[in-house]
């Protein structure tokens, strides 16, 4: 049986000849996501088009017993995106338009390729903010964004993808369409779906359309970075400004290793000689956002910043927050190979959580740095390797193993955004125990009885 042949005649039949591909280029780019290390070919490449084409190309694949992997922007960090059992990768940045921004309702409905750029561009040009605001967020799609249930700079005021989807439009493995939840803030008939679709990383079923919630737009915003002595007196100072009642819209640190890289990589004239380095930001009304960053300042100074400054105008807060965004980058540039992670553990355990970090890379003799979110208390470790290296990459997932463990034993999680994908799944029984994964896989067997929806992932 010619697999990749007759994939393509049969697809082919539901969205057209041209939005079908199965020649090595397509499949080896599909082969694989944002996540290194990780990778796997399918037999097709499919482009739908409608709602009905997705149904139509689940219904098939249920027939036959293909795996199907949904895709977006595939900048997925932890391999959700990679097709493990082969198949078709199901790419939806045809389904791309924005459908409704509703004022009135403070909503929108958008198709799941929609860049979740896009969508924050058209809600300003309404006044309306999109709070979501994963780091990828000029090529991560809306329905990507749901499947995992992105974070983001913003998460600590604003909450994550989760706290923003109303309703969704969805196919099940089955074929059949459903609609969840809807244009309502408030509704409680029956099982949330809504929910247990956000997450869920493409296994339960695919995202067809969806329906979020937008704020209206900050009149003002400010920004401010503290430099401190030690990831710990930047934690403490964490822990001060949420208790002095604030909660800021950004609060994001930087380790040593990552402030050097970043200075290295972007010239911004941060400071080489502190060991933490706190960016701090709000947005509101502009007395409010003045008298919180004043309040934030002082905080930091009274911990101990070694020294504290506000961005004086627009171009150097956005050249703060470029520090932050760029820190993958700029650490990419250490290494051919950038093994990006995250962990999340109570905002006061922040320090320690770094300190184990470190001492798990010196153990292992590997070069770790760490930034995150100090706002929620989400780490991102990234290793810094040579792909040739194999011993390296081994003595790699066995400090990241550690990482995990490391996290759960200070009441955290092996994952906060980046999702569990093929990456975490072997670590997944650690965090959650038995009892909870045998009950994801009984909820992955009544959505899809033959098992056909990204295998190899949760509930598999």
């Amino acid at each position: 049986m010619n697999m990749r042949g007759d994939l393509a005649r049969d697809l082919a039949g539901i969205v057209g000849e041209r939005h079908v591909r199965v020649d090595d280029g397509a499949l080896a780019a599909h082969a694989r996501d944002a996540t290194p290390l990780f990778e796997a070919s399918p037999q097709a490449v499919v482009y739908p088009g409608s709602t009905a084409e997705v149904a139509e190309i689940l219904r098939y694949a249920t027939a036959n017993r293909v795996p199907v992997v949904p895709r977006g922007g595939g900048s997925n960090l932890c391999a959700a995106a990679v097709p493990l059992h082969g198949g078709i990768v199901m790419v939806l940045t045809r389904l791309n338009e924005i459908l409704e921004i509703s004022r009135e309702e403070l909503l929108a409905r958008v198709q799941p390729g929609v860049t979740t750029a896009a969508l924050a561009a058209a809600a300003a040009e309404q006044g309306l903010l999109y709070a979501p605001d994963p780091g990828s967020h000029t090529v991560s799609t809306i329905g990507g964004n749901i499947a995992t249930c992105a974070g983001g700079l913003r998460g600590l005021k604003y909450g994550v993808t989760r706290n923003y989807v109303l309703g969704l439009e969805a196919v099940l493995p089955t074929g059949e369409i459903i609609r969840t939840g809807g244009r309502l803030w408030k509704d409680v008939a029956g099982y949330d779906l809504t929910r247990l679709l956000t997450g869920s990383e493409g296994t339960l079923a695919v995202i067809t359309e969806a329906t979020v919630a937008l704020l209206p737009k900050p009149k003002e915003s400010g920004t401010g970075v503290a430099y401190f002595a030690s990831l710990a007196d930047a934690s403490r100072a964490v822990t001060a400004v949420i208790a002095a009642g604030i909660v800021p819209a950004t609060l994001e640190f930087l380790d040593h290793k990552c402030i050097a890289a970043v200075e290295e990589f972007a010239r911004l004239g941060l400071r080489l000689d502190a060991g933490a380095l706190l960016l701090f930001g709000d947005d509101g009304e502009a007395d409010a956002v003045a008298a919180n960053l004043d309040r934030i300042k002082g905080i930091c100074a009274d911990i101990g910043a070694l020294e504290v400054t506000l961005a004086e105008n627009v171009a150097r807060a956005d050249a703060l927050l470029a520090a932050r965004r760029c820190s993958l980058p700029a650490l990419s540039r250490l290494g051919p190979l950038t093994v990006l992670e995250d962990v999340t553990v109570p905002r006061h355990r922040l320090a320690e959580m770094v300190d184990r970090i470190d001492e798990i890379a010196d153990r292992y003799e590997l070069r770790i740095a760490t930034f995150g979110h100090a706002g929620d208390g989400n780490l991102h470790p990234t290793c810094v390797l040579d792909p040739h290296d194999h011993a390296a990459i081994e003595r790699c997932h066995k400090a990241f193993a550690e990482i995990f463990s490391a996290a759960i034993a200070l009441d955290g999680t092996i994952t906060g955004e980046h999702g569990v994908g093929a990456a975490k799944l072997p670590y997944l029984e650690e965090r959650l125990g038995a009892d909870q994964v045998a009950l994801l896989g009984r909820i992955k067997r009544a959505f899809d009885p033959a098992g056909i929806l990204n295998p190899g992932k949760l509930g598999s």
